[in-house]
């Protein structure tokens, strides 16, 4: 049995990624973290995900990243609206210090834990919003990290980040997305959704969506309010 852990964060991408983990033969834990995000009804939306894509597994892990903050999505920082900020240009307030680094480290420590040597994520370095901690230098550093700091590593057991969807466009993950199933309904990408999981169609997650299901040529089934 290949066991494998699967960050589930309940937007697009993530259940994007565990829908192919599971295409690909993997018995999938799904990992989801409250770390204080104001848009918590993403939490809800990965429960959702984690049984509707057949997930053995849902576990959540509480991480108060609000006790530093530096983000708009962790302190009283306000949610750019109709922004779009571009790897090029300056990082948006919306980055979460070092969260997907405190996440896949998360990860690591179950998949150790299960015996798993695979551990998934949904980052995408071509339709996002510059964080740097979404780049394939990121993920390549991180399995080096996972294979120098784990006794699983040093046994000889390798381990392996998976960034599947990270050269893809928004509207291929779309298509991905429908080639495998995946009900688009049942996630949450907004930063400022609300208790229901409606998205606000202003912030650059909404606009991300909204623009990979238009150029995908699939109707947008995302709820606003």
């Amino acid at each position: 049995m290949k066991r494998a852990v699967v960050l589930l964060s309940g937007g697009m991408d993530s259940a994007v990624t565990l829908a192919l983990a599971r295409e690909q033969g993997f018995t999938c834990h799904a990992l989801s973290v409250a770390y204080g995000q104001r848009h918590a009804s993403e939490l809800q939306a990965a429960a959702r995900v984690a049984t509707m894509l057949g997930a053995v597994e849902h576990k959540i892990v509480d991480v108060d990243l609000r006790s530093i903050g530096g983000s708009a999505l962790t302190a009283d920082i306000a949610v750019p609206a109709h922004e779009r900020v571009h790897a090029a240009d300056e990082i948006p307030v919306t980055y979460v210090p070092a969260r997907n680094t405190i996440m896949l480290s998360v990860a690591l420590g179950w998949a150790e834990v299960l015996g798993a040597n695979d551990i998934f994520c949904g980052v995408n370095a071509v339709d996002y919003s510059g964080y740097p901690d979404c780049r394939p230098a990121f993920i390549a550093a991180f399995e080096k990290l996972a294979n120098l700091a784990t006794k699983a590593g040093v046994e000889g057991h390798h381990l392996h980040v998976h960034a599947p969807l990270i050269a893809l466009s928004k509207a291929g993950i779309v298509r991905e997305g429908m080639r495998l199933g995946v009900d688009f309904s049942a996630t949450v990408s907004c930063y400022r959704a609300d208790s229901e999981g409606r998205g606000c169609g202003q912030c650059d997650a909404c606009g991300l969506r909204a623009q990979g299901f238009a150029d995908a040529g699939v109707a947008d089934p995302t709820r606003y309010r």
